[in-house]
């Protein structure tokens, strides 16, 4: 059963919501969602990933922010609830990039996150 986060898991600046209205209009999907999800890997324990799906699956929770359905699997709502993504450019190119309150170290490239909890997931550094 899908069910409705009681409270947004989390947000996107005005920014990344941009953004993401500009690729999912590239792409061919202006009515996709946002699938905002961890996994175990990278040099810091967790990864975080995105991608844009027409389905919802039973453990979901989804919400709405500005009009984009968002959905977030309750395995991954533990580690990142109360997160904010945003778009960030800088000199080697812009992305999406995500302030976790519940990560304790992260990696330099800013895709994977420690919550003091998973360590052993960690794998070799992969952004140099």
């Amino acid at each position: 059963m899908v069910s409705t986060a009681p409270q947004q898991v989390v947000s996107l600046t005005p920014e990344a919501m941009k953004q993401l209205r500009d690729f999912m209009e590239e792409q061919g999907t202006p009515d996709g969602k946002l699938r905002v999800f961890v996994s175990p890997g990278g040099c810091s324990g967790l990864e975080y990933g995105m991608s844009i799906e027409d389905e919802v699956d039973e453990d979901d929770f989804v919400f709405q922010h500005d009009g984009v359905d968002v959905i977030v699997d309750s395995f991954s709502a533990m580690y990142i609830e109360g997160s904010e993504i945003d778009y960030v450019n800088s000199l080697m190119g812009g992305g999406f990039t995500v302030r976790n309150p519940n990560a304790v170290t992260g990696c330099a490239c800013g895709h994977s996150f420690d919550t003091g909890e998973n360590s052993g997931t960690q794998q070799g550094c992969g952004c140099g």
